[in-house]
């Protein structure tokens, strides 16, 4: 699951204004964006096996810290509850400290049995999508679609940064997508954190690209996006 999480988050500054597109990135993908850190100081662990499933390469062997249920929603509501203390506002913190274990969620509709429970626990959930692309791209895709719509009809751009960021920002989603989809399995570990850790220039596109577009709908225009 890739864009699918994106695809959600975009959604969400449609039903919650109080919250930023690059908050709510941050918050769909805070799992994968601490999992590559983890990877480099040896906490979890991943294998490459090219043909391990249909859609990716990677045998997840072991990552309790980032992708358990329990840690999902502890990271959840860290998130969740930074929120309510830096914005004091509940709808817009309720959504952070969710959007946090979607991400759980919506893996275990793709990734093989590999997704813990809770650290330590040996029960590992998920309904194998990956092994069909043509069933990964019709969970994925969309959702997406659906999501970057429901952003569009919500907001205007301001500016050329508000209209060609943000389709700069879908096409690149779109094109890391294809990319994971059908291209060759990375050269090692060490590359996957480290291109990992890019997806943090994602969050700042998506703050940058937020600044830059003005909701459509009149009690949104009211309130002050966090």
């Amino acid at each position: 699951m890739f864009i699918g999480h994106f695809g959600l988050a975009f959604a969400v500054r449609r039903a919650v204004p109080q919250v930023s597109l690059g908050t709510a990135f941050l918050a769909a993908q805070f799992l994968d964006l601490l999992w590559p850190t983890l990877l480099l100081v040896g906490s979890e662990t991943v294998r490459i096996a090219p043909g391990a499933t249909e859609v990716t390469p990677l045998v997840f062997e072991s990552y309790p810290i980032s992708h358990s249920l329990l840690m999902a929603v502890g990271w959840g509501l860290l998130l969740g509850g930074l929120h309510a203390w830096r914005h004091r506002h509940l709808a817009g913190s309720l959504a952070v400290g969710l959007l946090v274990p979607s991400h759980w969620l919506l893996d275990a509709l793709v990734h093989v049995p590999d997704l813990p429970l809770a650290p330590g626990s040996q029960t590992l959930v998920g309904l194998g999508l990956w092994n069909s692309r043509a069933a990964t791209l019709m969970a994925e895709v969309p959702m997406f679609v659906i999501g970057v719509w429901l952003y569009l009809r919500c907001t205007r751009a301001l500016d050329a940064v508000g209209r060609y960021g943000l389709l700069g920002l879908v096409a690149f989603l779109a094109l890391v997508h294809a990319a994971n989809m059908a291209g060759p399995p990375p050269p090692d570990v060490d590359a996957i954190a480290w291109v990992g850790q890019a997806q943090w220039l994602l969050v700042l596109w998506a703050y940058w690209v937020d600044r830059h577009r003005q909701s459509l709908l009149p009690w949104h225009r009211q309130a002050a996006r966090a």
